[in-house]
């Protein structure tokens, strides 16, 4: 436990090149159709739709960059994107799967890439969707719906990328006390925790290494987009051969940025956005960009993951508040 810590660092607002840091933000909803959600969005972001399929929209004329709304279910998507946009209606067997699907997978807005001083923006929109009849995790008892945080690292050398998955590993449990993850996405395998071999691994002061490293470590350990962190978006963009070897699988999308899947999305609920999720993220990167502290906690960790009935008495979530600066959920 720490003792008279100095205070936290505040987190890097700007990449190594000076350019302000971006986050893409993914929210899974229902009580919505494509068509109705789309609209929504344009009105929000003053954009017109296009139309890719019945399934597919994207909202353009935002100069951050295009937003996308879809179905989030493969079969309808391709089945979408063979009749195009054509006006041909949706036949009875696609009408069926469609209604089926709706109970189950959400529909998803995704945002471009967004300055971090405008994610205010996107609680707006979340109120506007909640007026029009949209439902989160928790209105259902089959939604086990997310949201997902996608940040740019300030830098993409080994050090920082190590740094960035230390802090996470070792604040996972209290992520995941805070956010107050719904049982029925704890039920599933979207945000599977890490494995405790590779944790350990991982957090040892020894472990230093350079990106191949980390990537080869990851893949072997991971291969698969079901963690509450996903660094394969991330990995694919520094060498998208080596994570294509290892995880054949079309969804990822190589990008600079880590892939945050452990909130629930609570669009139904009043009051709700995705400010509160982005201040618990915060933590993660303020205790990257403290060194000593990492250490610290690392250090500790390990210690905890070395003796595993220390956490009967005291659970890790609670250890890992310690070394924090941050007030009690609420």
């Amino acid at each position: 436990m720490p003792s008279q810590s100095p205070p936290f660092s505040d987190h890097p607002r700007c990449t190594v090149t000076g350019e302000p840091r971006h986050v893409g933000v993914e929210i899974e909803l229902a009580g919505l159709g494509v068509e109705a959600l789309s609209s929504l969005v344009a009105a929000s972001v003053d954009g017109r739709v296009e139309r890719l399929s019945r399934y597919e929209h994207r909202i353009i004329g935002d100069a951050r960059g295009d937003w996308g709304v879809e179905l989030d279910f493969a079969f309808l998507k391709r089945r979408g994107r063979r009749s195009g946009n054509d006006g041909v209606p949706e036949d009875a067997l696609e009408a069926m799967i469609r209604l089926g699907a709706e109970q189950l997978v959400p529909v998803e807005v995704v945002s471009p890439p967004l300055p971090i001083d405008e994610l205010g923006g996107v609680d707006r929109l979340i109120e506007s969707l909640r007026r029009a009849g949209a439902r989160g995790t928790g209105d259902g008892l089959t939604y086990a719906f997310g949201l997902q945080l996608n940040p740019e690292l300030p830098a993409l050398d080994a050090t920082t990328v190590t740094r960035y998955l230390q802090a996470f590993l070792c604040l996972h449990d209290w992520l995941k006390e805070r956010a107050r993850v719904d049982l029925t996405r704890r039920l599933t395998a979207y945000i599977d925790p890490f494995p405790r071999d590779y944790v350990r691994r991982v957090i040892d002061p020894g472990y230093t290494p350079g990106l191949a490293t980390l990537a080869d470590d990851y893949l072997a350990a991971n291969p698969s987009r079901n963690r509450a962190l996903d660094l394969l978006p991330l990995l694919a963009h520094i060498d998208r051969e080596r994570v294509r070897a290892a995880v054949d699988d079309p969804r990822i999308k190589p990008r600079p940025a880590l892939h945050y899947r452990l909130p629930n999305s609570e669009v139904g609920r009043p009051g709700w956005g995705i400010m509160a999720a982005w201040a618990d993220w915060l933590a993660v990167e303020r205790l990257a960009a403290d060194p000593s502290r990492l250490a610290g906690v690392c250090t500790a960790y390990a210690e905890h993951l070395d003796q595993p009935l220390s956490g009967l008495v005291h659970p890790w979530s609670e250890q890992a508040g310690t070394w924090l600066d941050v007030p009690d959920a609420p």
